[in-house]
């Protein structure tokens, strides 16, 4: 009974990723070790993981074949410092695109996307990040509803001192209207009088 056809494409758990990379990476390994055995070929292998880490096989000295390769494509076979200018920033453009991949993805997982690529430890993972990102934000929101009872506590006494203050400035005012009619009507009275 024969293995089931994998589909070819970038496995989106970063643990079953990493596993993966390893089995064939030695795999790989073995395969360059056995054709340069038993075929007496001159193999040169690099292998660059996704974090940079380089793994190589070389059945000869890995810089003469590298040479030889050069040579034989028609490479400047000199260390050209454009090359390797090029060469570092493609690699920090492919750690860059990893990078937002992986954020994206994330990002996906805890808007409660793309969950079914997720196993358990990753799931439960993800869930206590969930319950303590919304106990942050429960704790920022009371913070925010006190301050915001606070100040309109403060508010609410400023104005009924405001009130208070207002109240007795219109008594004077009316007792100070109730005189100046009094005044007034005695000033009358006595006016009437004298005529």
């Amino acid at each position: 009974m024969g293995r089931g056809k994998v589909e070819l494409k970038r496995i989106e758990n970063p643990s079953s990723r990493q596993v993966t990379f390893s089995k064939r990476r030695n795999g790989l390994l073995k395969k360059a070790f056995e054709l340069s055995v038993l075929c007496d070929a001159e193999v040169a292998l690099l292998i660059f993981s996704p974090t940079a880490k380089v793994f190589q096989f070389a059945s000869h000295d890995i810089q003469r074949t590298i040479a030889k390769y050069k040579t034989e494509v028609g490479l400047p076979n000199s260390d050209d410092q454009g090359i390797r200018t090029m060469e570092v920033w493609r690699n920090k453009i492919d750690d860059l695109t990893r990078t937002v991949h992986d954020l994206e993805a994330r990002h996906m997982h805890l808007a409660g996307e793309n969950l079914s690529a997720l196993g358990l430890k990753e799931l439960k993972q993800l869930e206590r990040q969930l319950r303590i990102g919304v106990e942050r934000i429960r704790s920022k929101k009371r913070r925010i509803i006190s301050e915001q009872i606070t100040y309109l506590k403060r508010k609410h006494r400023e104005l009924q001192e405001e009130s208070l203050h207002l109240q007795k400035k219109v008594k004077l005012l009316e007792d100070a209207n109730t005189s100046s009619s009094m005044l007034e009507a005695d000033a009358i009275g006595t006016f009437q009088r004298i005529e």
